[in-house]
């Protein structure tokens, strides 16, 4: 049995992204490192038979950052962005199936974001900023708000020529997402009012582009956070299918909507075709001509349904035990490949027949294998108010309910529209097995307003972020007391963002645990609207803005950063310097609370870090970090020998 130690856990690889071929026989995934070692990331392209008769191989060297694959298509090169010329300048390549050395196709100061090869091979869609930086017009290093904001525009690279033109007919629209629809036609393009981080002007809209005259049509505004779009036909007309945030958003989660393309400028209607479904669209794919795949969580699981062009209604083909993500299908739809995680095996490229056995074509994590993990479980049970739920338990490896009860450590998701899959838990931000091995049984609850139950259990958070879901995740806790899983004095709670609010939520509500790590966590609701990415959009959550009358406020009763004095529980605070998402001043607000009442804590920050932790020593410095203080706060009092650890004591 190999030990898991913090280097096992952040020195592996991780596939991403995978792109099936139009014509099925082959994916191509980047694969990069799960800890950044210098200041740029690298990673890697292979391809692998979708039939999985030759084993992957890799097609680029990955010294730079080699991603964004997309398939000629002919299925006979690949095209794919990489930043190989100037680090942190991503230009477009194309490589031959067979290796060998990749062509340079642009070279734009500015570099590009996207890009989409079109039908009959001659020209490439690329989305890049609308002017070299060093053309535009500037005052040195003066920001001024909604200035000089470089937006990202539609060109059209012609191979032949190795010349570029602009789709002017956009306007100054940014663009976000590409489709082009399957016979060659024009192009669906996502697109919003600004690039800049504020949801207020962030209006997404979606247009169509005839790739050969540069003529825009206007197909009305999207849903909020619109992705995905894919082309399908049927009766004689097309469609364009999308993912969106359900209004008024972030509450309720994801939603499929459809509209039908009119032939003329006439409006068309975008209408939900999830609606009622107790499981949540995570991704779209398009099939040829033919009525689009989709992923959907669904509870512990994942689910590939295909649209029913009859009733507009999505039914299911098949279903896949654990985490499944990145749905991409062959033109015929006959083949399709996504990342899979199962409870044992991490996240693999998978492949086969959409209603059939995908099989493992990428092998990330080899050495894991020789790990004897923490036996996972599903767990069910229901709320206070009767709403059924679910979770898992991890217990110690080799180790079984009977020989409890174990010291618990609680890890909420983040989101909260996320959730728990039956999926691999090991990872940098404190996960399942990587505290399981060292002797904790660990819960991993789906508390309401996480995705994978549909709307309403989703929206059930909705001005009311962490009320019932709190009471959900202790009702949780207190069956595996009653099941004798659970020490109820030796108890612990933690999590990254969401995860990290409720972390700070808990320990102000109850004295109960004896150790908390709040990681990337919001304190104070009000502060978050008015400085974090997400802005007004947060208070769908917390109720209420900073702005609205003199208070108190709805946001007031539901911070963390009210219930400050009434903490008892040792705190491990951890934030990255350059989060956007939940700024550092998040922490740093938490931490002056609790060093005014004198509360035992520890203020993590990580320089250069955003919202995610991904340079290799700060991921080991959580791991080891938050490991060390689980373990001086929930040793055993009565310890089976001096000088023992907890992973010691119990094992």
């Amino acid at each position: 049995m190999n030990e898991v130690t913090p280097r096992s856990v952040v020195d592996g690889a991780v596939p991403l992204h995978p792109v099936i071929s139009p014509d099925g026989r082959w994916v191509a995934y980047p694969v990069t490192s799960v800890g950044r070692t210098g200041d740029h990331p690298q990673s890697a392209i292979w391809i692998a038979a979708t039939d999985a008769a030759s084993p992957p191989r890799k097609l680029t060297e990955g010294t730079a950052i080699d991603f964004l694959p997309r398939w000629a298509p002919d299925s006979a090169s690949l095209f794919f962005a990489s930043d190989r010329a100037s680090r942190g300048t991503v230009q477009l390549h194309r490589i031959s199936l067979d290796g060998g050395a990749a062509e340079a196709l642009t070279a734009w100061p500015g570099g590009i974001s996207d890009h989409l090869p079109l039908a009959g091979g001659r020209l490439v869609a690329v989305v890049a900023e609308e002017s070299p930086p060093d053309e535009r017009p500037g005052r040195g290093d003066v920001k001024v708000w909604g200035q000089e904001v470089p937006h990202d525009r539609l060109w059209l690279l012609d191979l032949d020529t190795g010349q570029s033109h602009g789709v002017d007919g956009l306007g100054d629209r940014h663009v976000v997402e590409l489709a082009q629809r399957p016979d060659g036609g024009p192009l669906a393009v996502l697109s919003q009012a600004t690039p800049e981080l504020d949801p207020g002007r962030r209006t997404c809209a979606l247009q169509v582009v005839d790739p050969e005259t540069g003529k825009v049509r206007e197909l009305g505004r999207a849903g909020l956070e619109a992705s995905a779009p894919t082309w399908w036909h049927a009766d004689g007309g097309w469609h364009l299918c999308y993912l969106a945030t359900t209004p008024p958003g972030p509450v309720g989660g994801r939603a499929v909507f459809n509209l039908v393309v009119p032939e003329t400028g006439a409006a068309a209607e975008h209408l939900p075709v999830t609606s009622g479904m107790t499981a949540c669209p995570t991704g779209l794919a398009g099939v040829g001509e033919g009525p689009p795949l989709a992923l959907f969580a669904d509870g512990l699981d994942t689910a590939i349904h295909r649209l029913d062009p009859a009733t507009l209604r999505f039914q299911r083909v098949s279903s896949l035990e654990g985490l499944a993500a990145s749905l991409t299908a062959s033109r015929s739809g006959g083949v399709v490949a996504a990342l899979v995680s199962t409870a044992y095996e991490p996240m693999n490229v998978h492949a086969g027949p959409p209603a059939g056995r995908l099989l493992r074509l990428s092998d990330a994590r080899p050495e894991l294998r020789e790990v004897a993990w923490g036996r996972q479980e599903r767990l069910s049970y229901r709320a206070s108010d009767g709403l059924v739920l679910d979770g898992l338990l991890i217990l110690p490896p080799g180790r079984t309910r009977g020989d409890g009860p174990f010291p618990l450590v609680t890890l909420v998701h983040g989101g909260p529209y996320a959730r728990h899959a039956d999926q691999f838990m090991l990872g940098v931000i404190p996960s399942g097995q990587w505290l399981a091995t060292a002797g904790y049984a660990v819960f991993l609850p789906n508390p309401r307003g996480g995705e994978g139950h549909g709307h309403a259990f989703a929206a059930a958070v909705a001005g009311a972020v962490g009320v019932e879901e709190w009471t959900d995740i202790v009702t949780g806790i207190d069956l595996l007391i009653a099941d004798g899983v659970a020490d109820p004095d030796r108890l612990g709670i933690g999590g990254w963002s969401h995860g990290g609010f409720m972390a700070a939520w808990a320990v102000g509500q109850t004295n109960r645990f004896k150790a908390a790590v709040m990681g990337a966590g919001i304190s104070d609701w009000g502060m978050l609207v008015a400085t974090g990415e997400g802005g007004t959009l947060e208070a769908g959550l917390a109720g209420s803005c900073g702005w609205e009358g003199t208070g108190p406020h709805r946001h007031d009763r539901l911070s963390p950063i009210s219930y400050a004095s009434e903490i008892r529980t040792p705190v491990l605070i951890l934030h990255g310097e350059d989060d956007t998402n939940v700024p550092v001043g998040q922490a740093t607000y938490f931490h002056r609370a609790l060093r005014r009442f004198g509360i035992e804590h520890e203020f993590v920050v990580y320089p250069r870090e955003g919202h995610a932790i991904q340079r290799r020593d700060h991921q080991l410095d959580v791991l080891e970090r938050t490991r060390a203080w689980f373990d001086r706060k929930l040793a055993d009092p009565t310890p089976l020998g001096a000088g023992k650890g907890l992973s010691d004591q119990i094992g």
